[in-house]
């Protein structure tokens, strides 16, 4: 199945496989719009190592670079997001939201919101991001790493432990 606009959103904090199979899914769904919000200040305040979580400006440019690598006439709008909703329950022209089977609430809650506000509801389409040996990748383990990093030699250049094999997989 395909839409014509389909909404997403999350962190997106130092992307990881995790988030590049959402966000391919995503557009996969996608014929000419993707809708990505992207949390910061509030939405950010209770993830572990907060003052580690990459810059907006950051977050957004690798999403746009990525999508435009895989899916380059897609239309891609990123809006900064300061509660759970963002443009998914303003939309009108949205058909479809992707989340993973952990945000699967977070779906029906924007539903809940738009029929309230007499728009149409969103198809879910639910992605299992669980890798074979059970755990989903995770940005909140990638920031651990970090900081153990920074704790262990603060002027050492921690970028070394964003590469993907440098890191097992974890929970966010």
């Amino acid at each position: 199945m395909t839409y014509k606009s389909v909404v997403l959103g999350g962190t997106f904090d130092h992307l990881h496989d995790g988030h590049k199979s959402l966000l391919k899914a995503a557009a996969a769904f996608a014929t000419d719009r993707m809708v990505i919000g992207i949390t910061v200040g509030v939405m950010l305040e209770k993830k572990e190592y907060p003052d580690l979580i990459e810059p907006f400006e950051t977050r957004k440019a690798a999403v746009e670079h990525y999508i435009q690598s895989i899916k380059p006439d897609l239309k891609v709008e990123v809006h900064a997001i300061t509660d759970p909703f963002g443009p998914s329950i303003v939309d009108e022209d949205l058909q479809a939201i992707v989340v993973s089977k952990e945000t699967m609430a977070g779906a029906l809650a924007v539903n809940r919101r738009r029929e309230e506000k007499g728009l149409s509801l969103l198809e879910v389409e639910v992605i299992n991001l669980v890798e074979g040996d059970g755990e989903k990748l995770s940005s909140t383990l990638i920031r651990k790493r970090i900081a153990r990093k920074l704790e262990d030699s603060p002027l050492d250049d921690s970028s070394s432990l964003l590469h993907e094999d440098s890191f097992p997989e974890g929970k966010d």
